[in-house]
C-alpha cells in the first residue's frame, strides 16, 4: 500500500513506515501531522486516482525534527566585468515519519 501526497509544491510517494525530507513546516518536533492533499491511493483493491485529490484519503505522519540541510555555494560572475558574488544558501527541512495511510 502507497500513495502519492502534495507538500510543499512537491509530490512525494510515501508507504507506512517511510521518514522523508519535506519543505519545512511550521510544527513542532514530536507533534502529529495530517496530509489530506493525497493525489493518489494505491491498496489491494487497486489504484485510485483523485482530480485533483482523492476525497477523504488522509495521511497520518509524526515530525521527527526540524533542521537544515548542508551548505551549498552560489557564485555569480560576469566575465570581464570585474562582477562576483558568492552566497551560501542552508534549505530548511522537516523530517517526517509516515505513520498510516487512510484510504
Amino acid at each position: 500500500m502507497y500513495a502519492v501526497i502534495e507538500t510543499g509544491g512537491k509530490q512525494y510517494q510515501v508507504q507506512p513506515g517511510d521518514v522523508i525530507f519535506i519543505e519545512k513546516l511550521d510544527v513542532e518536533a514530536e507533534s502529529e501531522i495530517t496530509f489530506d492533499k493525497v493525489v493518489a491511493v494505491s491498496t489491494d483493491a487497486g489504484l485510485s486516482v483523485g482530480a485533483p485529490y482523492v476525497e477523504g484519503a488522509t495521511v497520518s505522519a509524526t515530525a521527527i525534527k526540524n533542521g537544515k540541510a548542508k551548505k551549498i555555494t552560489v557564485f555569480t560572475y560576469k566575465p570581464k566585468k570585474s562582477e562576483k558574488k558568492k552566497q551560501g544558501h542552508r534549505q530548511p527541512y522537516t523530517q517526517v515519519e509516515i505513520k498510516a495511510i487512510n484510504a
